[in-house]
């Protein structure tokens, strides 16, 4: 599948509002809260432009004076998933937080989502706590970690 990784841009909202429709069952950003993480968010938010439209997006949130990055969403149309465009949004967005300075990068992923946890783990993250009833419908969460640099990837590989 032919697609292009870029960052997201003010033109991108209504796009992205039917994305976040389409992949997610709940706990979905309203239109007003992909506009504040494309525009005022000290994030980054990277986008799968392909035929037709937008595949998938990423968002990466940056805390001032930290080395940590959350993957705050994530996500890769229905359609468009199973042809590696996931693992190329979330290798740019690894890219993204290094030459940000990152050291480590986290994110929340559903418990019952095996592909993402499949996804994950196959890029090298490791569980890192357990979260009970974390989202809307009650469903539990994994926390996850990815080192950045090969310090800390020898810490965390000690430790799981």
């Amino acid at each position: 599948m032919n697609a292009t990784v870029r960052p997201a841009g003010a033109g991108d909202l209504d796009e992205l509002d039917r994305l976040e429709q389409v992949a997610f069952s709940g706990d979905r950003f309203t239109r007003r809260q992909l506009w504040h993480l494309v525009n005022r968010a000290h994030a980054l938010t990277l986008v799968i432009e392909g035929d037709p439209g937008l595949l998938g997006y990423g968002t990466l949130l940056f805390r001032r004076g930290s080395r940590r990055a959350r993957l705050y969403s994530f996500c890769v149309h229905p359609r468009a998933r199973g042809a590696g465009l996931g693992r190329g949004l979330l290798e740019a967005l690894m890219t993204a937080a290094r030459q940000r300075g990152c050291e480590r990068l986290q994110l929340e992923v559903r418990a019952d989502n095996r592909v993402a946890l499949g996804l994950y783990r196959r890029m090298g993250f490791r569980l890192v706590g357990w979260l009970e009833d974390y989202y809307a419908d009650g469903c539990a969460a994994w926390r996850m970690a990815l080192p950045l640099v090969d310090d800390e990837r020898a810490a965390i590989g000690a430790a799981s």
